[in-house]
Protein backbone atom coordinates (compact mmCIF):
# COMPACT_ATOMS: atom_id res chain seq x y z
CA UNK A 1 0.00 0.00 0.00
CA UNK A 2 1.40 3.40 -1.00
CA UNK A 3 2.05 5.73 1.95
CA UNK A 4 0.32 9.11 2.14
CA UNK A 5 3.58 10.62 3.39
CA UNK A 6 6.09 11.55 0.70
CA UNK A 7 9.74 11.08 1.54
CA UNK A 8 11.76 13.96 2.94
CA UNK A 9 14.13 13.62 -0.05
CA UNK A 10 11.28 14.10 -2.55
CA UNK A 11 9.78 16.90 -0.48
CA UNK A 12 13.07 18.79 -0.44
CA UNK A 13 13.39 18.36 -4.20
CA UNK A 14 10.08 20.14 -4.53
CA UNK A 15 11.42 22.99 -2.40
CA UNK A 16 14.76 23.54 -4.06
CA UNK A 17 14.44 25.60 -7.21
CA UNK A 18 15.19 29.25 -6.34
CA UNK A 19 16.11 31.25 -3.24
CA UNK A 20 12.76 32.32 -1.84
CA UNK A 21 10.62 30.44 -4.36
CA UNK A 22 11.97 27.26 -2.78
CA UNK A 23 9.61 27.83 0.13
CA UNK A 24 6.89 29.34 -2.03
CA UNK A 25 6.60 26.52 -4.55
CA UNK A 26 3.20 25.24 -5.61
CA UNK A 27 2.68 21.87 -4.02
CA UNK A 28 2.59 18.76 -6.18
CA UNK A 29 -0.08 16.08 -6.09
CA UNK A 30 2.11 13.96 -3.80
CA UNK A 31 2.49 16.86 -1.38
CA UNK A 32 -1.26 17.43 -1.35
CA UNK A 33 -1.68 13.85 -0.14
CA UNK A 34 0.81 14.37 2.67
CA UNK A 35 -1.89 15.37 5.15
CA UNK A 36 -5.22 14.17 3.70
CA UNK A 37 -7.15 15.30 6.79
CA UNK A 38 -6.21 18.96 6.16
CA UNK A 39 -7.13 21.46 3.46
CA UNK A 40 -3.44 22.22 3.22
CA UNK A 41 -3.61 25.85 2.09
CA UNK A 42 -1.48 26.86 5.09
CA UNK A 43 1.76 24.95 5.57
CA UNK A 44 2.24 24.73 9.32
CA UNK A 45 5.26 24.22 11.55
CA UNK A 46 6.04 24.79 15.22
CA UNK A 47 8.93 26.41 17.05
CA UNK A 48 11.28 23.99 18.78
CA UNK A 49 10.92 26.16 21.88
CA UNK A 50 7.23 25.14 22.12
CA UNK A 51 6.61 23.78 25.62
CA UNK A 52 7.47 20.13 26.03
CA UNK A 53 8.78 19.43 22.54
CA UNK A 54 12.46 19.20 23.49
CA UNK A 55 11.67 16.72 26.24
CA UNK A 56 10.41 14.17 23.68
CA UNK A 57 12.70 11.88 21.66
CA UNK A 58 12.87 13.54 18.26
CA UNK A 59 11.63 10.40 16.47
CA UNK A 60 8.47 10.32 18.61
CA UNK A 61 8.07 14.07 18.20
CA UNK A 62 8.28 13.76 14.42
CA UNK A 63 5.65 11.01 14.43
CA UNK A 64 3.28 13.16 16.51
CA UNK A 65 3.82 16.30 14.43
CA UNK A 66 3.43 14.60 11.08
CA UNK A 67 0.24 12.88 12.22
CA UNK A 68 -1.33 16.23 13.12
CA UNK A 69 -0.18 17.92 9.90
CA UNK A 70 2.91 19.85 11.04
CA UNK A 71 5.68 19.85 8.45
CA UNK A 72 8.66 20.71 10.63
CA UNK A 73 10.35 22.80 13.27
CA UNK A 74 11.26 26.48 13.53
CA UNK A 75 14.16 28.01 15.46
CA UNK A 76 16.35 24.93 15.30
CA UNK A 77 19.99 25.33 16.33
CA UNK A 78 22.60 24.30 13.75
CA UNK A 79 23.82 21.45 15.96
CA UNK A 80 20.25 20.06 15.91
CA UNK A 81 19.62 20.28 12.16
CA UNK A 82 20.75 16.76 11.41
CA UNK A 83 18.72 14.95 14.07
CA UNK A 84 15.56 16.89 13.18
CA UNK A 85 15.88 16.12 9.48
CA UNK A 86 16.81 12.48 10.01
CA UNK A 87 13.54 12.14 11.94
CA UNK A 88 11.66 13.23 8.80
CA UNK A 89 10.94 16.87 9.64
CA UNK A 90 11.91 20.03 7.75
CA UNK A 91 13.90 22.76 9.47
CA UNK A 92 11.58 25.59 8.44
CA UNK A 93 13.70 28.29 10.10
CA UNK A 94 17.17 28.09 11.64
CA UNK A 95 18.50 29.99 14.58
CA UNK A 96 21.78 31.87 14.41
CA UNK A 97 22.90 31.07 17.98
CA UNK A 98 25.85 33.46 17.96
CA UNK A 99 23.51 36.43 17.31
CA UNK A 100 21.64 38.39 20.00
CA UNK A 101 18.37 40.06 19.04
CA UNK A 102 19.43 43.17 20.98
CA UNK A 103 22.63 43.62 18.94
CA UNK A 104 21.45 43.73 15.35
CA UNK A 105 21.97 45.38 12.01
CA UNK A 106 20.73 48.80 13.11
CA UNK A 107 24.11 49.47 14.76
CA UNK A 108 27.10 49.68 12.42
CA UNK A 109 29.50 48.53 15.12
CA UNK A 110 28.02 45.02 14.85
CA UNK A 111 28.22 44.76 11.05
CA UNK A 112 31.64 43.11 10.86
CA UNK A 113 30.69 40.51 13.45
CA UNK A 114 27.28 39.80 11.89
CA UNK A 115 28.81 39.41 8.46
CA UNK A 116 31.30 36.92 9.85
CA UNK A 117 28.53 34.91 11.54
CA UNK A 118 26.16 34.80 8.56
CA UNK A 119 28.86 34.30 5.92
CA UNK A 120 29.88 31.20 7.90
CA UNK A 121 26.35 29.93 8.63
CA UNK A 122 24.69 30.46 5.24
CA UNK A 123 26.80 27.97 3.24
CA UNK A 124 26.35 25.36 5.99
CA UNK A 125 22.57 25.88 5.89
CA UNK A 126 22.54 25.57 2.11
CA UNK A 127 24.51 22.33 2.26
CA UNK A 128 21.95 20.98 4.73
CA UNK A 129 19.10 22.13 2.42
CA UNK A 130 17.85 24.66 4.96
CA UNK A 131 16.35 27.68 3.26
CA UNK A 132 15.78 30.28 5.98
CA UNK A 133 17.79 31.79 8.86
CA UNK A 134 16.50 34.33 11.37
CA UNK A 135 18.03 37.77 11.89
CA UNK A 136 17.19 40.84 13.99
CA UNK A 137 17.16 44.62 13.79
CA UNK A 138 18.64 45.08 17.25
CA UNK A 139 17.48 47.46 19.98
CA UNK A 140 16.85 51.10 19.20
CA UNK A 141 19.14 52.65 21.84
CA UNK A 142 17.91 56.15 20.92
CA UNK A 143 18.54 55.73 17.20
CA UNK A 144 15.96 57.29 14.86
CA UNK A 145 13.96 55.05 12.56
CA UNK A 146 15.64 56.53 9.49
CA UNK A 147 19.13 55.85 10.85
CA UNK A 148 18.19 52.36 12.02
CA UNK A 149 16.67 51.45 8.65
CA UNK A 150 19.65 52.75 6.70
CA UNK A 151 22.10 50.97 8.99
CA UNK A 152 20.20 47.71 8.53
CA UNK A 153 20.27 48.10 4.76
CA UNK A 154 23.99 48.86 4.81
CA UNK A 155 24.84 45.85 7.00
CA UNK A 156 22.56 43.37 5.26
CA UNK A 157 23.77 44.46 1.84
CA UNK A 158 27.18 43.04 2.76
CA UNK A 159 25.63 39.60 3.35
CA UNK A 160 23.14 39.41 0.47
CA UNK A 161 25.71 38.19 -2.08
CA UNK A 162 26.41 35.14 0.10
CA UNK A 163 22.69 34.53 0.68
CA UNK A 164 21.91 34.89 -3.02
CA UNK A 165 24.78 32.65 -4.06
CA UNK A 166 23.64 29.85 -1.74
CA UNK A 167 19.88 30.26 -2.10
CA UNK A 168 19.24 31.04 1.58
CA UNK A 169 16.87 33.74 2.82
CA UNK A 170 17.46 35.86 5.93
CA UNK A 171 14.19 36.71 7.67
CA UNK A 172 14.09 39.59 10.14
CA UNK A 173 11.68 39.09 13.00
CA UNK A 174 9.22 41.85 13.88
CA UNK A 175 8.72 41.99 17.67
CA UNK A 176 6.67 44.25 19.91
CA UNK A 177 8.85 46.61 21.94
CA UNK A 178 6.79 46.19 25.12
CA UNK A 179 7.65 42.53 25.68
CA UNK A 180 11.04 43.08 24.00
CA UNK A 181 11.82 46.50 25.41
CA UNK A 182 13.43 48.94 22.96
CA UNK A 183 13.50 46.50 20.00
CA UNK A 184 13.66 48.61 16.86
CA UNK A 185 11.76 46.57 14.23
CA UNK A 186 8.51 46.77 16.19
CA UNK A 187 6.32 47.81 13.26
CA UNK A 188 5.85 46.33 9.82
CA UNK A 189 6.68 49.60 8.05
CA UNK A 190 10.17 49.60 9.59
CA UNK A 191 10.99 46.14 8.23
CA UNK A 192 9.28 46.79 4.90
CA UNK A 193 11.49 49.79 4.24
CA UNK A 194 14.56 47.63 4.82
CA UNK A 195 13.29 44.92 2.48
CA UNK A 196 12.36 47.35 -0.28
CA UNK A 197 15.66 49.17 0.13
CA UNK A 198 17.62 45.93 -0.26
CA UNK A 199 15.59 44.73 -3.27
CA UNK A 200 16.70 41.13 -2.75
CA UNK A 201 14.48 38.06 -2.73
CA UNK A 202 16.89 36.67 -0.14
CA UNK A 203 15.69 39.04 2.56
CA UNK A 204 12.15 38.85 3.95
CA UNK A 205 10.26 39.66 7.14
CA UNK A 206 9.11 37.28 9.83
CA UNK A 207 5.64 38.63 10.56
CA UNK A 208 4.75 37.49 14.08
CA UNK A 209 0.98 37.90 14.26
CA UNK A 210 1.00 38.11 18.06
CA UNK A 211 3.71 40.76 18.19
CA UNK A 212 2.15 42.89 15.46
CA UNK A 213 -1.25 42.74 17.13
CA UNK A 214 0.42 44.08 20.27
CA UNK A 215 2.38 46.75 18.38
CA UNK A 216 0.06 48.04 15.68
CA UNK A 217 -3.07 45.95 15.04
CA UNK A 218 -4.69 46.16 11.56
CA UNK A 219 -3.33 42.69 10.85
CA UNK A 220 -5.18 41.76 7.68
CA UNK A 221 -4.73 45.11 5.96
CA UNK A 222 -1.02 45.13 6.82
CA UNK A 223 -0.51 41.56 5.57
CA UNK A 224 -2.18 42.40 2.26
CA UNK A 225 -0.15 45.57 1.74
CA UNK A 226 3.17 43.90 2.56
CA UNK A 227 2.73 40.47 0.99
CA UNK A 228 5.79 41.07 -1.20
CA UNK A 229 8.17 41.37 1.76
CA UNK A 230 6.76 38.81 4.22
CA UNK A 231 8.50 35.44 4.06
CA UNK A 232 7.41 33.70 7.26
CA UNK A 233 4.75 33.89 9.98
CA UNK A 234 4.53 33.09 13.69
CA UNK A 235 1.31 32.68 15.69
CA UNK A 236 0.22 33.04 19.31
CA UNK A 237 -2.86 34.28 21.11
CA UNK A 238 -2.89 37.93 22.17
CA UNK A 239 -2.54 39.06 24.85
CA UNK A 240 -0.64 36.46 26.83
CA UNK A 241 1.00 34.46 24.02
CA UNK A 242 -1.22 31.46 24.78
CA UNK A 243 -3.46 29.14 22.71
CA UNK A 244 -5.25 30.31 19.57
CA UNK A 245 -8.64 29.96 21.25
CA UNK A 246 -11.77 32.06 21.80
CA UNK A 247 -10.30 33.71 24.89
CA UNK A 248 -7.88 35.95 23.00
CA UNK A 249 -8.46 38.82 20.59
CA UNK A 250 -7.08 37.56 17.27
CA UNK A 251 -9.50 35.71 15.00
CA UNK A 252 -6.99 33.42 13.36
CA UNK A 253 -9.23 31.88 10.66
CA UNK A 254 -9.71 35.33 9.09
CA UNK A 255 -5.98 36.12 9.35
CA UNK A 256 -5.10 32.77 7.73
CA UNK A 257 -7.58 33.32 4.91
CA UNK A 258 -5.98 36.70 4.24
CA UNK A 259 -2.55 35.02 4.11
CA UNK A 260 -3.84 32.42 1.65
CA UNK A 261 -5.39 35.14 -0.51
CA UNK A 262 -1.99 36.82 -0.87
CA UNK A 263 -0.67 33.67 -2.56
CA UNK A 264 1.72 32.89 0.29
CA UNK A 265 3.22 29.38 0.07
CA UNK A 266 5.80 29.56 2.85
CA UNK A 267 5.37 28.41 6.44
CA UNK A 268 3.26 29.54 9.39
CA UNK A 269 4.89 28.43 12.64
CA UNK A 270 3.13 28.21 16.01
CA UNK A 271 5.00 29.88 18.86
CA UNK A 272 2.80 29.98 21.94
CA UNK A 273 2.76 28.66 25.50
CA UNK A 274 -0.01 26.05 25.70
CA UNK A 275 -2.61 26.31 28.44
CA UNK A 276 -3.41 22.61 28.38
CA UNK A 277 -1.48 20.00 30.32
CA UNK A 278 -1.32 18.03 27.08
CA UNK A 279 0.59 20.67 25.11
CA UNK A 280 0.34 18.63 21.90
CA UNK A 281 -3.45 18.84 22.16
CA UNK A 282 -3.14 22.64 22.16
CA UNK A 283 -0.98 22.39 19.07
CA UNK A 284 -3.50 20.10 17.34
CA UNK A 285 -6.19 22.70 17.99
CA UNK A 286 -3.97 25.45 16.57
CA UNK A 287 -3.40 23.39 13.43
CA UNK A 288 -7.17 22.94 13.08
CA UNK A 289 -7.88 26.64 13.61
CA UNK A 290 -5.33 27.69 10.98
CA UNK A 291 -6.36 25.09 8.38
CA UNK A 292 -8.51 27.30 6.17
Amino acid sequence: MKSNLISRRNLLKCLSFTPFAALCATTSGDEERRFPHLKGNIRQSVTYSHKGLRSMPVEELAKQLLEMGVWGLDLVNPNEWDKVMKAGLIVTLSRAPAVRMEDGFNHVEYHDYLQEVYDDLIPKAAKAEIKQIICFSGNRREKSDDEGIQNCITGLRRIMPTAEQHGVTLVMELLNSVGHKDYHADRTAFGAQIARGLKSENFKLLYDVYHMQMSEGRLIDTIRKNKDVIGHYHTAGAPGRKDLDENQEIYYPAVMRAIVETGFKGFVAHEFSPKKEDNLESLREAVRVCDV
